[in-house]
């Protein structure tokens, strides 16, 4: 019987030597350094776009078909210089704002009701199935005959709009939360609306933002549609009165300017508001990349 040895190689300590050859780190060039700011490619993307419009305007050479960029430009700072697209605008998110937070209450009590009892769940999926392919315009007639020509009608179909799409996906992040996580919670004596409010609502934190902003999403375009027929109704309204009123005067120019305030205003929500929100908490904890 054979044994066979493995040799053991020694140990050996190598010294390292200078790094008198390497070049040390060069900072980037201003450029590159430029160029990694979010803001800056997204505001090359947008003079991009007004200079394609520009260019298409003036091809199609029709003002009362599509104006130029330039002559959005000067309706837009008329509107905001008079006072009247500024106005317009303040009274369309003071109705959205009345909305929306409404309808967040009302997806917390759903969702909050669904992770405590079967018969909540059994709500949620039912009224959910229900109610969330229904357009939320579709029941501005009924909101007007019940509610009458006020905000009232608004903030009736703004909640709708906004409620079953943030129940959904605060339900779904509630599930996707770890079974281990739910323990440790329950050890510490957690229970009830802590429970909801110290371990549930944190950990699904990413899907409620996500929630949130669809459900924004279809709330400021819920209302600029509703605006259009509740402005034409009562004669009053917000920024989609503007739109609709300057639409009949044939002012396209103005038209595009309130579309254009319509968009700056989901943009500044999104980048300033939304990604504020991520990168002070899902991001900052690591949650979401």
């Amino acid at each position: 019987m054979s044994t066979h040895f493995i040799p053991v190689r020694p140990e050996v300590l190598h010294a390292l030597g200078p790094l008198d050859g390497a070049a040390p780190a060069q900072p980037l060039p201003l450029a590159a350094r430029v160029w990694q700011v979010a803001a800056v490619r997204k505001g090359l993307i947008l003079v991009l776009l007004a200079a394609l419009w520009e260019a298409v305007a003036r091809w199609q050479d029709n003002d009362l078909l599509l104006p130029t960029f330039l002559q959005t430009a000067r309706a837009f700072a008329e509107g905001v210089s008079t006072g009247e697209l500024l106005q317009r605008t303040a009274l369309s998110l003071a109705v959205l704002v009345k909305g929306y937070l409404a309808g967040i209450a009302g997806a917390f009590v759903l969702t909050a009701l669904a992770v405590s009892t079967q018969l909540g769940r059994d709500l949620l999926s039912t009224l959910t199935a229900m109610f969330n392919p229904l357009p939320a315009i579709a029941l501005l007639p009924l909101a007007l005959l019940w509610f009458g020509l006020g905000q009232g009608s608004l903030v009736f179909v703004l909640v709708h709009s906004v409620l079953w799409p943030l129940a959904l996906g605060t339900y779904a992040g509630f599930q996707g939360v770890p079974e281990t996580l739910r323990m440790a919670g329950r050890n510490y004596g957690l229970t009830g609306l802590r429970y909801v409010l110290q371990l549930l609502v944190p950990a699904a934190l990413p899907s409620i933002l996500s929630g949130l902003k669809i459900g924004w999403a279809f709330a400021w375009r819920t209302l600029i549609a509703a605006e259009l027929v509740f402005g034409a109704s009562s004669g009053k309204g917000g920024l989609g009165w503007y739109i609709f009123q300057n639409r009949n005067e044939l002012y396209t120019d103005k038209v595009f300017a309130g579309l254009a305030m319509v968009i700056a205003i989901g943009l500044v929500v999104e980048n300033l508001g939304f990604h504020t929100l991520e990168r002070l908490t899902v991001r900052r904890w690591g949650v979401q990349r």
